[in-house]
């Protein structure tokens, strides 16, 4: 059997705060198989972000067991998680963080030469990316001619340069009207259907009713997994 694209088991982590410390996840057990589509919900405050970014080895577990594409996040030093992001994660956020200082075939360039290609490979990866997400015809615009669909689907053509095994996603519709919504959810299903691994963060019902899986966080729990989204 192929294992788990990524397996947290007990994780805990606590932030300092001026009032108390902010227990943000509290003995989190989640799995995720390679092609699953999953959407996390809860309140704002549930720890769903924050396990996002542990996931994604941008946050440092107190306790407990990270493990993404056969790799253990908690023995990684720095350069390692860098390297293991480079890899296996992309990261979509809400708002956007493009550059607007390059055209859009340069944002989704940039990681791939981070990565350590060629300009002109990276230029062919950008390429068949804004291809393959309906943008190629902007490649030369600034992300601050796009509208906000188009920023967003900039923003995914971006995280899935380097191929990554895991896409996540904060709340990547939470920036948008109900248009560039609907895109955006047609895309990650698209996506999904072509076998991505995705985890998205959501407040919306109607965001998480397109995964296949749905995970709900309260007060850095898991209280409910498995509820169906889209078959």
């Amino acid at each position: 059997m192929t294992p788990p694209v990524l397996t947290a088991v007990a994780v805990r982590k606590t932030f300092d705060a001026d009032t108390a410390p902010v227990r943000a996840l509290r003995g989190v057990d989640l799995s995720i198989e390679s092609g699953e589509f999953v959407a996390l919900m809860g309140p704002s405050g549930s720890g769903k972000s924050t396990f996002l970014n542990v996931a994604a080895g941008l946050e440092r577990v107190d306790d407990g067991s990270v493990v993404l594409a056969g790799h253990e996040l908690t023995v990684l030093d720095e350069d390692g998680l860098a390297r293991l992001r480079r890899r296996h994660v992309g990261v979509v956020f809400q708002t956007f963080n493009l550059l607007d200082r390059m055209t859009a075939l340069e944002n989704v360039a940039l990681p791939v030469l981070a990565a350590g290609a060629s300009r002109q490979d990276a230029a062919a990866v950008a390429h068949a990316q804004l291809d393959l997400l309906g943008l190629l015809d902007r490649a030369d615009a600034s992300p601050a001619a796009l509208s906000g669909g188009q920023r967003q689907r900039l923003a995914i053509a971006r995280a899935l340069a380097n191929g990554p095994t895991l896409l996540l996603a904060d709340e990547p519709t939470g920036s948008l009207d109900s248009e560039g919504e609907g895109e955006v959810l047609e895309l990650f299903v698209k996506l999904n259907r072509r076998g991505q691994t995705i985890l998205l963060v959501t407040h919306s019902a109607a965001v998480a009713a397109a995964a296949g899986r749905i995970v709900r966080f309260h007060d850095g729990r898991v209280v409910e997994d498995g509820g169906a989204g889209q078959p």
